[in-house]
């Protein structure tokens, strides 16, 4: 078993004892998400790399939804999903800044030798395995777009 997943299991268990309602709801629905990826196609343990796919995209689903809800006039919904949010970036590793990002392209682009937008697939392969998820990918596709088109 991960470490990561050791650790959201552990923490679960310490919210429940808290009471605290908003922790022990995240994590469960973390680790639910992190079940339902192991058992996805074949059956078999994640890595913690996995698992920080895994949280990484259920943070991202509450980026987009309090989004939504602020967009649709629900402020209360949107205070639920930030503290959710709030709760998963405590397991993520820190996001890197824009400078650090174009840093990070600027070397895959010299490594692929891409010269054109047609090479974007590539440089974004290459960058976003030089971030390991310390940067979202649409923060990592407009910064290749930039570096491409210049």
């Amino acid at each position: 078993m991960s470490t990561l997943k050791q650790t959201l299991q552990h923490d679960l268990t310490e919210a429940m004892r808290a009471r605290d309602q908003v922790r022990t709801a995240t994590l469960r629905m973390a680790l639910t998400a992190v079940t339902t990826a192991e058992v996805a196609g074949e059956h078999h343990e994640l890595t913690d790399a996995d698992v920080l796919k895994v949280l990484t995209k259920e943070a991202k689903k509450r980026t987009d939804a309090v989004e939504a809800y602020q967009a649709a006039g629900r402020p209360e919904l949107a205070e639920a999903e930030e503290a959710e949010r709030a709760v998963l970036e405590g397991y993520l590793p820190a996001q890197l800044d824009d400078a650090a990002i174009e840093a990070l392209v600027a070397e895959a682009v010299s490594e692929t030798g891409a010269t054109g937008m047609g090479q974007m697939g590539q440089v974004m392969k290459a960058a976003q395995a030089k971030a390991a998820g310390q940067a979202e990918g649409g923060r990592i596709a407009a910064a290749v777009k930039r570096a491409l088109a210049s």
